[in-house]
């Protein structure tokens, strides 16, 4: 992928070996690449582990707003669970832990907005990392599908993240032709898994544009807004809704007392 010009100013964070945290505190960004691409960006215990890392960092960093989640090589951006190395678990079944747990910004109660950038293949537990992003644009060769079922496993998880997205039919559709339904960029565009398609070269340079425009708006109204969201999810329309409205009155006077309202409005547009 073409770096964007802005790379040489990004701070890098050098404790990982899977993945590399990067931040740009003038533009307000963080940004997060998945970096095996020898592997096809499959994650493994340690990815898993280092990517949890990561998303406390962010969330814990002040001076970031926006993430960029993006993945290093040109022909995958993940290709799921690396099946070449046992993830490993606890013998207690009851111990066991979901690697998407750890991969999901949301289960790591990271409420900041993330802008995830995909090229080529696409599949698996990849879904763990494209479900659960906030904004999904992808390269024009990029490839969707769940390869589970034509490997003899139930797809569960991704699906149900997945349906969320795209809803009931192109999910159940995906999970259940595995490798026979390769969902290209523009069929991706068409059923809502992304929001736009994008040359290979101009990828991670447009996900950083997007990330840069979130950025400039106040933190506590990105995040209350995003956290509404996804949480409504899980509630009855009526719960969700009050629970919302909590969410605005604690967010809008942090969020307003920051704005410059007369810079921001246009002469046919009025604010309340």
């Amino acid at each position: 992928m073409t770096e964007p010009p802005e790379e040489a100013a990004l701070t890098a964070n050098a404790d990982y070996e899977t993945i590399r945290l990067e931040t740009d505190h003038e533009a307000r960004v963080a940004t997060l690449t998945l970096n095996r691409p020898d592997r096809l960006n499959a994650f493994n215990r340690r990815m898993c582990h280092e990517v949890a890392d990561a998303w406390h960092r962010i969330k814990l960093d002040e001076k970031v707003n926006a993430v960029v989640l993006r993945a290093a090589g040109d022909r995958a951006f993940s290709a799921g669970l690396d099946v070449r190395e046992p993830y490993g678990q606890p013998d207690d079944i009851w111990n066991h832990e979901d690697p998407g747990e750890l991969l999901s910004p949301k289960w790591q109660k990271l409420w900041k907005p993330v802008v995830c950038a995909v090229q080529g293949i696409c599949t698996g537990g990849a879904f763990y990392f494209v479900n659960e992003a906030d904004i999904v644009i992808c390269s024009q060769d990029a490839t969707f599908f769940d390869s589970h079922v034509t490997f003899g496993m139930v797809s569960a998880i991704e699906p149900i993240g997945l349906m969320r997205r795209i809803g009931l039919g192109d999910t159940l559709r995906m999970a259940l032709r595995g490798n026979d339904e390769r969902v290209g960029a523009e069929t991706a565009l068409r059923i809502g898994l992304v929001t736009e398609i994008v040359p290979a070269g101009e990828l991670w340079a447009r996900a950083d544009e997007l990330a840069r425009s979130i950025a400039e708006k106040p933190s506590a109204a990105t995040q209350g807004t995003v956290r509404a969201i996804w949480e409504s999810l899980d509630k009855p329309y009526r719960a969700a809704v009050e629970q919302g409205l909590t969410y605005t009155r604690l967010g809008n006077p942090i969020g307003m007392s920051q704005v410059d309202r007369a810079a921001v409005a246009t002469p046919d547009v009025v604010i309340r």
